[in-house]
């Protein structure tokens, strides 16, 4: 467990990775982003991608499961203040294996509230070439060790 104070920017991280299939695309895809070229393999084939690819919020959501079983900030974790910066850089295609490498870039203190502060981390997902396919800084409200004493 790494509390608000135990990070230092710079620090890195890099998660395990994962491999998705065209089946999990396309049941990703039926329920929440049913645009042709995530749902259709046949109209996929002839459109710009040339073949069915993820949807950006399934791989904005398999990113942010490798980046949780990190355990690097539960159970101290108060929240998220946002996501800055998202952009998908590259398509998810179906047999494509990711994973997130996390770098610490900013350490923000409360003012207010001395038991937390906020962790900017810089989140890259990666495929198996090494290609960025999709970046992003998260903000994550951290407790401070203060915060478990009461000091």
């Amino acid at each position: 467990m790494r509390y608000f104070d135990d990070y230092r920017v710079g620090d890195r991280f890099v998660t395990d990775s994962v491999t998705v299939t065209e089946g999990q695309i396309l049941q990703f895809a039926r329920a929440f982003d049913t645009q042709t070229f995530h749902i259709n393999v046949d109209e996929a084939g002839d459109g710009p991608f040339g073949g069915v690819i993820g949807s950006g919020f399934q791989t904005l959501n398999l990113s942010f499961a490798l980046f949780f079983r990190l355990q690097l900030v539960q159970p101290v974790a108060l929240g998220g203040a946002g996501i800055d910066g998202l952009r998908w850089l590259k398509p998810l295609k179906p047999g494509d294996t990711i994973r997130v490498a996390c770098e610490v870039i900013e350490l923000i203190p409360s003012r207010s509230r001395p038991d937390r502060g906020t962790v900017r981390m810089r989140h890259d997902t990666l495929n198996q070439a090494d290609e960025t396919i999709m970046t992003l800084e998260c903000l994550h409200i951290l407790k401070t060790r203060g915060a478990e004493s009461g000091a």
